[in-house]
């Protein structure tokens, strides 16, 4: 999806349309989490601090986030995904692997498929979407990225390589500013350059992680498959940011979101979470992890926020690159007997039914739970 959060916004608000748009924090503390496509120009974007968004775009409308709202319109997304394939994998609220082979005797060629797909997601949300055609899953992320806004490219079949050749380096996954700063010393600049590069001397330069795992996707190699997520042991969203940060007032968001789409997904696949796990990525690549099994299994996205804001206190507050929120044990409910003998996950269910019943006659923000009104400044 294009831009999302600021997308629904402009949607939901003709004032908006045609203007830049930041949703996210004050300009006192608070960070970019959006930015329109009217915004970019300006060299605003997600993750800036918002002072310095409105100081490179002094006519910048900021807009508070609203989650509920950016919940529910990613429902509606997924259901479109969904009318295609079953085979889809979330990445975040507002993306997703499709895998459509098993689709093509039915609905046409894949071409065929992104275009009808991406008139109807116009047609039932009112958003536009972006799409990547390619035989492996990088190929296809990087190609629906480069397509943005409203775009659609296809590589064909075989050229995997060729499409990723003259692409600047910071087009891998894994690199970052300080890595593509080494890349460049090493002199390379663009992925076909990479490609070229003998993997054993990737190996002794970049190390025996990040060495194999950039030669390999340079060359158009990923052999990971769709996996939906009903079939997972685990369901996650991870974001790098653009920027390393260290300070809670900023991570804190990005684990909301993070949750936010975690509890998505779990929803959609009818799945709970009994175990919340932490993971980040510090800017020295080294990885910590955490973890904190739940009193009883969930699907809320509050629940499982708290979970990881409790885990970040125990890592090490020092600059990270990357921070991914992750939901294991996963299963059925469980009931718990509450003060009067109702099981509470019982009753949270039909709350959460009242408050869905709510939502859709008066509109997604109508109610918000008390820790995501929390998080408006």
């Amino acid at each position: 999806m294009d831009a999302f959060y600021a997308s629904v916004e402009q949607r939901d608000d003709p004032r908006l349309r045609g203007k830049p748009v930041a949703v996210g924090g004050s300009a006192r503390r608070g960070v970019v989490l959006a930015a329109s496509y009217e915004a970019r120009p300006f060299g605003v974007r997600s993750a800036m601090p918002m002072a310095r968004a409105m100081r490179l775009c002094p006519q910048l409308v900021v807009v508070p986030p609203d989650f509920s709202k950016y919940e529910a319109a990613s429902d509606a997304a997924f259901t479109v995904f969904h009318a295609f394939t079953p085979l889809v994998e979330a990445l975040s609220l507002d993306e997703a692997f499709l895998d459509v082979t098993a689709s093509i005797s039915l609905l046409g060629e894949p071409c065929e498929q992104a275009r009808a797909l991406k008139a109807r997601m116009r047609a039932d949300t009112g958003l536009v979407a972006s799409v990547g055609i390619a035989e492996v899953k990088y190929a296809a992320k990087v190609a629906s990225d480069l397509s943005k806004p409203d775009g659609l490219i296809e590589v064909p079949p075989g050229r995997t390589r060729e499409f990723l050749a003259p692409l600047p380096v910071t087009r891998l996954w894994g690199v970052g500013p300080r890595t593509d700063e080494l890349l460049a010393r090493l002199g390379l600049r663009t992925i076909g350059d990479v490609a070229a590069a003998d993997p054993e001397w990737l190996v002794r330069e970049l190390g025996e992680s990040l060495g194999p795992h950039l030669s390999d996707l340079s060359r158009g190699i990923d052999p990971r498959e769709v996996v939906p997520d009903r079939g997972a042991k685990s369901v996650g969203a991870e974001e790098t940011f653009d920027d390393d940060l260290d300070d809670p007032e900023d991570l804190l968001p990005r684990l909301h979101g993070q949750a936010l789409r975690v509890a998505a997904r779990l929803r959609r696949a009818g799945l709970k979470a009994g175990c919340v796990s932490l993971k980040v990525k510090y800017a020295d690549f080294k990885i910590a992890t955490r973890q904190e099994q739940l009193v009883s299994r969930t699907d809320d996205a509050g629940e499982i926020y708290r979970a990881a804001a409790r885990l970040l206190a125990r890592v090490e507050q020092r600059p990270m690159r990357l921070t991914g929120v992750h939901a294991q044990d996963l299963g059925g409910s469980e009931a718990q007997l509450g003060l009067f003998g109702e099981p509470t996950r019982a009753r949270r269910d039909r709350l959460n039914q009242a408050l869905d019943a709510i939502a859709e006659k008066f509109g997604p923000g109508a109610v918000l739970p008390a820790d995501v009104l929390g998080k408006k400044r």
